[in-house]
């Protein structure tokens, strides 16, 4: 089986496929300060529950494919693969690596992997021209083009980012759960505040994407929109512009990545 591992600025997901079938999918803390053989004890217990899997660090995985936003947690990531998973082939997702789908920015190296991957996954589910959102610590809009080329795309702070910006600079507002409020208009504090996190994001995502399909294409009915993330939810049943709901479109990518890349190791 193949582990995915997509490390984002707040948690790291990871998923276990069984040829193009996820079968397990976990969420964590990402933490840049544990190390190789800290991370390597905690892979061994998440994947230590798993039926498919044997009772040794390593039983049952014949591949891995990673990607990374935090360097220093990819560090020690590379380092799990190579003390823990020598025997394994492991795909790293950085420059060099092939994806298959060409970077049209004016320095590709700048682009988050992430992005890249997701624009990998998007391409082979739904075809181009096509628009990432993806709801995690930032909130990001990614173009492809109908060639299946990464175009360029938009960096908006993200939900729980503004709802910690809220608390904080907020005299007398606080940290609030991220729900959605029992109507618009808000009858408290709480309710007013998550009223304005979630229909402001799902606005701030119709106006965004509007404006990107115009400049992406001259049929608007030709862009499908895709949602990813953790918080995705969240804004699916608020936006007007949202296709297509895919929370493992990063996990996807990476094992595309992982297959265009095997054979070169």
């Amino acid at each position: 089986m193949l582990l995915t591992i997509d490390v984002g600025n707040t948690q790291t997901v990871l998923g276990l496929f069984d040829g193009e079938d996820i079968v397990e999918h976990w969420r964590i803390s990402t933490d840049a300060r544990r190390t190789a053989d800290e991370l390597a004890v905690l892979l061994q217990g998440l994947m230590g529950m798993h039926p498919l899997l044997g009772e040794e660090l390593g039983d049952g995985i014949d591949g891995i494919a990673i990607c990374a936003t935090v360097p220093s947690v990819l560090h020690e990531l590379r380092e799990v693969t190579r003390r823990y998973y020598g025997d394994v082939p492991a795909v790293l997702v950085e420059p060099g690596v092939k994806t298959g789908v060409p970077i049209l920015t004016d320095n590709p190296k700048e682009v988050g992997a992430d992005r890249i991957i997701n624009a990998v996954a998007a391409v082979e589910l739904y075809g181009g021209p096509a628009i990432v959102v993806d709801f995690g610590t930032a909130t990001t809009f990614d173009a492809v083009s109908a060639r299946g080329e990464y175009v360029g795309g938009v960096i908006s702070p993200g939900i729980e980012i503004s709802v910690d910006a809220l608390g904080v600079k907020g005299a007398q507002l606080r940290k609030i759960e991220v729900a959605r409020p029992r109507s618009v208009i808000g009858k408290n504090t709480v309710e007013a505040m998550q009223a304005g996190i979630v229909y402001g994001f799902a606005g701030q995502v119709d106006g965004v994407v509007s404006r990107m399909v115009r400049e992406l294409a001259d049929d608007p009915e030709e862009v499908t929109v895709i949602a990813t993330g953790g918080l995705a939810p969240m804004v699916l049943g608020e936006s007007s512009v949202i296709d297509e709901h895919e929370p493992w479109l990063t996990l996807i990518g990476l094992r595309l990545v992982y297959e265009r890349n095997v054979s070169r190791l």
